[in-house]
């Protein structure tokens, strides 16, 4: 039987700082990269897992209080170590609200200022690289 999971109330936790309360989107795509090992003979291509793949899109309200949004991210920018701890839904790890751990993932550039007149600013920033790990 297929289930379908709404994400309400996920956790997102950059560095030291969770910033669950300003993110209104986050998407995790992990994976490795694909080598080949095709030889001559084969009769059709083959591969095998490389290095790993991250990479971390978040959605927040660009909220400039001391340990928010902007803070946050302008410590980080261009700094190759960030860790971030991310879950489907706030609380402990468990197999129904798996943790992912990224370490060292790069946040490359961010926008400060980003808003309109009468409309709440955010910004969408993406977090590449860097290894993940699932714990349950």
């Amino acid at each position: 039987m297929a289930t379908t999971t709404q994400l309400t109330n996920p956790s997102v936790t950059i560095g030291a700082v969770d910033l669950s309360d300003q993110c209104t989107s986050a998407t995790l795509t992990v994976g490795y990269d694909s080598l080949e090992t095709t030889a001559f003979g084969s009769t059709g291509r083959s591969f095998t897992k490389g290095l790993q793949s991250v990479e971390v899109t978040l959605t927040m309200f660009l909220s400039y209080d001391t340990a928010e949004v902007e803070a946050t991210l302008e410590d980080i920018v261009g700094d190759g170590t960030t860790t971030l701890v991310i879950l489907p839904a706030s609380g402990a790890a468990a197999a129904t609200n798996p943790e992912y751990t990224i370490t060292n993932a790069m946040l490359a550039s961010f926008t400060p200022i980003n808003g309109s007149v009468g409309e709440l600013s955010t910004v969408e920033v993406t977090f590449t690289g860097g290894t993940f790990a699932r714990a349950t």
